[in-house]
């Protein structure tokens, strides 16, 4: 017989998987930092600046106020407290160094064109004489970042015109013969394996891509609590097939159980018997790549909250703002803040906010305001502006003045 959750239940189930029903530290270690970023498993990576970068986000949102050296030693730091290595996880992503030999066949069929972009796969093929010339450059100078090797004369286009030498840097990284040894600025510099990645966690067998592929299913499982197939072939980014070959297997094994969430329409899975908090109050504001709600109908089904990166949208066709976190409250996305940390002004910046249908209590109003008062001491600025003029901003403007602003 299939187990039953309501949807409260399954959202108190998430909640819990990603770090939300457990209080904030006053202090946040290495050991600390560590342990929350093992329990979501993969963080995803982004360039955008318009606040901080992405990756640092997730472990504010379920830790508070860190220090962010912290997770660069995590890292690109020294070898003794290097802990994580980037690859392809959810898109460019910090993984725990456990999950490093669980990424060796996606490596392999990167290196025979499969499973990466058609362009970057063709140059694969056609250009390895580029290719061996800039692994050779890295194994004499590395580490190395793409541009110290470009031998273009002409300026480079927007977006991805690539030089040669940054494509076959690509090409090495998707393929696992260069990995991430440090960032100048957000540039990565590349740097051999054996030179970056512990030599014990390199001198593992090679993992049948079966095997590999259920230990992900399983890690995104217990980082989701509860997930549809598509919810977990999402988190790192299976295909479809391989996906539900594997989770059908982790089925009739028993690793996985099967359940039905009230309002779903396909089965979800979950590790073990599920046992949901009786309540989750945990508030905070979230990047919009943190791995609770990147997979937007999964937000939709968990939270009733439809949400669209408008960042890319022409300026007058956007609905909520460039850079809009939404707002965690009581176990509901109770809100959009469009966010900017105008560093030249010394503030973080408050471009709108939109309450959804229900909108905010006093208190989940209140909670927003130390949230934004939290979030500018982290980055170190010195106000939180409220710039724009809604329903909502003067009670916020008023929470603000109260907690010290």
């Amino acid at each position: 017989m299939t187990l039953t959750l309501s949807l409260p239940e399954a959202r108190r189930l998430a909640l819990a998987a990603q770090g939300f029903a457990r209080a904030p530290r006053a202090a946040v270690r290495h050991r600390q930092l560590l342990a929350q970023l093992d329990a979501l498993g993969v963080v995803q990576i982004d360039s955008v600046n318009a606040l901080v970068r992405s990756h640092y986000l997730p472990a504010f949102s379920r830790l508070g106020n860190y220090d962010r050296a912290l997770l660069d030693d995590l890292a690109w730091g020294k070898p003794r407290r290097r802990a994580l290595f980037e690859y392809w996880g959810h898109e460019a992503s910090l993984l725990p160094l456990d999950l490093y030999p669980l990424m060796c066949w996606r490596m392999r069929r990167a290196a025979n064109g499969q499973g990466i972009y058609q362009q970057l796969a063709r140059f694969g093929f056609e250009q390895q004489e580029v290719i061996q010339r800039v692994l050779q450059a890295v194994r004499e100078q590395g580490p190395l970042g793409a541009g110290a090797l470009s031998t273009r004369e002409e300026r480079a286009g927007p977006w991805w015109d690539w030089s040669a030498e940054k494509h076959a840097m690509e090409w090495l990284f998707a393929a696992g013969e260069v990995t991430v040894a440090g960032r100048r600025g957000f540039e990565r510099l590349y740097d051999l394996p054996e030179r970056v990645i512990p030599a014990d966690i390199l001198k593992q067998p090679d993992m049948p891509e079966a095997d590999a592929q259920r230990q992900l299913l399983l890690r995104a499982a217990q980082a989701l609590g509860v997930a549809t197939e598509r919810d977990l072939r999402d988190y790192y980014r299976l295909d479809t097939g391989d996906s539900q070959a594997r989770l059908a297997e982790l089925v009739e094994e028993g690793a996985l159980q099967q359940v039905q969430v009230d309002g779903w329409k396909q089965p979800a899975y979950c590790l073990g018997e599920p046992k949901a908090p009786r309540k989750v109050r945990a508030s905070a504001l979230l990047s919009p790549f943190d791995s609770l709600i990147w997979e937007r109908a999964r937000t939709e089904r968990l939270f009733d909250f439809r949400y669209r990166l408008e960042i890319y949208t022409p300026q007058h066709k956007r609905q909520y703002g460039y850079y809009v976190l939404p707002f965690l409250h009581d176990e509901r996305l109770a809100a959009r803040v469009d966010l900017r940390a105008e560093r030249a002004q010394d503030r973080l910046a408050v471009h709108a906010l939109h309450e959804e249908e229900r909108g905010l209590s006093e208190a989940g109003m209140q909670a927003l305001a130390e949230n934004l008062r939290s979030m500018a001491d982290w980055l170190g600025l010195g106000e939180v502006a409220v710039t724009c003029r809604r329903p909502g901003t003067v009670r916020l403007q008023a929470c603000l003045s109260g907690a010290g602003n």
